[in-house]
């Protein structure tokens, strides 16, 4: 029997591609916090459902805050307006008498 040679020599070494598939960030996460902070204030969750929401809100603002960045004196953190609610605009003055 002849002597094989069984490696395979390969072309130029490529970096292997690695398929990283869908990704969430902070900012994502962030931003779905607001979401819902925002969707809880408006009413979009009837009471049957309000407990469920509110723990998964509880669970992912743990986890945001254990895992981002505190915000430095000069930076405000992302979602501080998603914590304010608006300014009442309605005008209670009563119209002058003509």
């Amino acid at each position: 029997m002849e002597n094989q040679d069984l490696t395979t020599q390969a072309g130029p070494e490529a970096a292997p591609t690695v398929d990283q598939g869908p990704q969430l960030t902070i900012a994502d996460l962030q931003n779905i916090r607001g979401i819902i902070d925002v969707a809880v204030r408006r009413g979009a969750f009837g009471g049957a459902e309000a407990s469920s929401v509110g723990s998964v809100f509880d669970r992912l603002n743990t986890f945001l805050n254990a895992v981002a960045p505190a915000p430095t004196a000069d930076q405000t953190p992302a979602d501080s307006t998603a914590d304010q609610t608006p300014a009442d605009t309605t005008d209670t003055t009563e119209a002058p008498a003509a």
